[in-house]
């Protein structure tokens, strides 16, 4: 996919272009990009720079952890014949084989709760360049692996832009996230899968879910799916809607990036949980149960995806 975005400063009512420029990724954009990974990319950095072993002799530009607990390796593409695509996969196959150092490092640098909760069904590789050709377009989509393909621009010293250009989804990249971690292994036997719940659901609740998915995936092309362990997330860059589906409820709940604060809420319908603990991300959540309840959440579905 290739873009001509421009940035236009309006300053006096006269607009001037902004120039935007994409140089070969240097140390000091990556150092920008690790100190600010959360709000720029919903990650929390573990380790810049991690060495794999003599064995592997590589070296992992950025190693963090998503808002979704997922294992996330980051790459800079730093020259145009640089096959950082094949470099970044070769690092995801190495960490699948190292996981209890990932687990490791996440306890030093986080906490326990997010260790034991870490969700290895599909580790992702970000790319992050200037720009890319067709060719690596093209080669991300015959792999069957979670590869986000990020362009970045500079608008003079103040301005930084991320774009997605292209983001596969995958699913079954590793291990069966019941089978590792610590709680999710004694939870397992208590919780189904949202996976299990939705390939469960007929009826009303289906159609629900459905018009509900279709909705926001319609929202924009660049919406991602991501069907976790208990939840499904929509994302951009970062997460913008989480949805579980509660069958004995017959109920929908879409947790979503909005502060509770700029809306009205409404008992039964919107619930301010920037205090509670839940599955998911986003501090407003919205309980759909029938189609006129997804007509009043399609704003602030809209709302959550813009913020995001």
């Amino acid at each position: 996919m290739t873009t001509d975005i421009k940035l236009f400063d309006l300053t006096g009512g006269a607009a001037t272009e902004i120039p935007g420029e994409a140089t070969a990724v240097e140390k000091s954009l990556q150092s920008l990009i690790e100190r600010n990974m959360e709000p720029m990319l919903g990650i929390r950095l573990l380790k810049t720079e991690h060495s794999t072993g003599p064995k592997h002799r590589g070296r992992i530009d950025t190693l963090g952890i998503d808002e979704n607990n997922t294992p996330v390796i980051v790459e800079y593409k730093r020259a145009t014949n640089e096959n950082v695509i094949n470099q970044g996969l070769f690092y995801m196959d190495w960490l699948l084989d190292h996981r209890a150092e990932f687990e490791m490092l996440v306890l030093r640098k986080l906490d326990r709760a997010t260790a034991d909760s870490i969700d290895w069904s599909a580790p992702r590789l970000l790319c992050i360049a200037g720009g890319y050709t067709r060719y690596d377009e093209h080669a991300v989509e015959q792999m069957n692996r979670n590869i986000e393909l990020i362009r970045y621009r500079r608008f003079g010293d103040g301005l930084l832009m991320l774009e997605m250009v292209n983001a596969i989804s995958a699913v079954g990249t590793g291990p069966d996230p019941a089978a590792v971690g610590g709680s999710d292994r004694k939870s397992s036997a208590n919780y189904k899968t949202i996976s299990e719940v939705i390939e469960s659901l007929d009826g009303p609740l289906l159609d629900l879910y459905q018009a509900l998915r279709d909705h926001i995936r319609a929202i924009g092309d660049d919406v991602q799916e991501k069907r976790l362990k208990y939840y499904v997330a929509f994302k951009r860059i970062r997460n913008f809607a989480c949805v579980e589906v509660h069958p004995s409820k017959s109920r929908v709940t879409a947790f979503l990036k909005v502060n509770p604060a700029d809306v009205e809420l409404v008992p039964g319908f919107t619930r301010d949980l920037s205090a509670v603990g839940h599955y998911g991300t986003g501090d407003l959540e919205v309980k759909i149960r029938t189609q006129d309840d997804l007509e009043r959440a399609k704003p602030l579905l809209q709302k959550s995806y813009e913020a995001s």
